[in-house]
């Protein structure tokens, strides 16, 4: 069954809920007001999105299993890191179900699209007379020019229709003439493209950070020390301190810092005001010196904590810019 949908939102944590088959934590890196968009659109097999921020970030994530998706950027933007590397416009990232960084520099732009394994094969039989190996491309594939230009002409195509006209997307014919060619395109892309191989010494930086996340996972409101840290993970401070600025921008002690001020933003949105303190949502969130909390708060979100405790949650779906009679739908489907 076909569907659209366009949402709008001011908060990272009800942007991220709404992203599809995939588990990610968004994390702004700047202070000021988190602007995003979200497009999607399902053309029964083939699902897509397209999102847009306005703050720089870095996020960790996974691709949910029961989906192969596939990522690229679909306008010239400042530079996008994944796992460590310079994502280009004109590449395509073949996601696999690890845990994977991105960090975007503002003005991030992505188009995405997904078909199930299975769906995927079946396609690139039809298609291309074999499979595509998706252990080979993790994680970059870079297609012929031309076929990555009629990909993305496609996707933005069908996300204008998805955004300004879904009453399209309930007429059968448009929907499947829309899907085998953006399937079309996305298989000789994949098919034709040079595959990019990670080199060992990214995937060890990879392995890290992943050790880094775990441990941060483990202990959410200790207080932790990087002596601490780099002992749980197994690397000396040069060595973690390079593969977290690598892989998230940022130092692994400045990472955890402002991922707990956004976890604690959260918390406060979510508090009933009756109940819930900003004394016990801070040290909840492993920050004992509540004079600092509140003074670096202040600085990151322009606001006191006391302030975002007593305001009422946003609704947590995002707001809807074009309401669509396919919207309903949605509840049908699997995220």
């Amino acid at each position: 069954m076909a569907f659209a949908r366009a949402l709008t939102f001011t908060d990272p944590f009800q942007f991220q809920s709404a992203i599809r088959a995939a588990e990610i934590e968004i994390i702004p890196t700047t202070k000021g007001e988190f602007r995003a968009e979200l497009t999607q659109a399902t053309l029964n097999k083939l699902w897509m999105q397209r999102l847009s921020e306005n703050l720089p970030r870095v996020h960790k994530g996974s691709i949910k299993r029961g989906r192969r998706i596939f990522n690229f950027l679909t306008d010239e933007q400042p530079e996008v890191y994944h796992c460590g590397r310079l994502f280009e416009r004109g590449e395509l990232i073949a996601d696999d179900f690890d845990m994977q960084h991105a960090i975007t520099s503002g003005h991030y732009r992505l188009g995405s699209v997904s078909l199930t394994p299975e769906d995927l094969v079946a396609a690139c039989h039809v298609m291309a007379g074999r499979e595509f190996d998706t252990e080979r491309s993790k994680h970059f594939i870079r297609p012929h020019p031309l076929l990555m230009d009629r990909l993305l002409r496609l996707h933005a195509m069908t996300g204008e229709i998805a955004k300004n006209t879904p009453a399209l997307l309930e007429v059968p014919q448009v929907v499947r003439a829309l899907e085998q060619q953006l399937i079309h395109a996305l298989v000789r892309c994949l098919t034709e493209g040079a595959v990019v191989t990670p080199s060992k010494g990214m995937l060890h930086t990879e392995t890290i950070v992943a050790r880094f996340e775990e441990f941060l996972e483990a202990n959410p409101n200790t207080p932790l020390y990087l002596a601490e840290v780099c002992a749980a993970v197994g690397a000396a401070e040069r060595t973690l301190r390079a593969a977290c600025e690598q892989h998230l921008g940022l130092g692994p002690i400045r990472y955890l810092t402002l991922r707990r001020m956004h976890l604690a933003r959260r918390a406060l949105v979510r508090a009933t005001p009756s109940t819930g303190t900003v004394t016990q949502i801070a040290t909840d969130h492993g920050f004992w010196e509540l004079g600092r909390f509140s003074v670096n708060y202040r600085i990151l979100f322009g606001e006191a904590p006391s302030v975002t405790l007593k305001r009422q949650p946003d609704d947590i779906r995002g707001v809807s810019d074009r309401p669509s009679s396919l919207e309903g739908a949605i509840q049908l489907q699997a995220r």
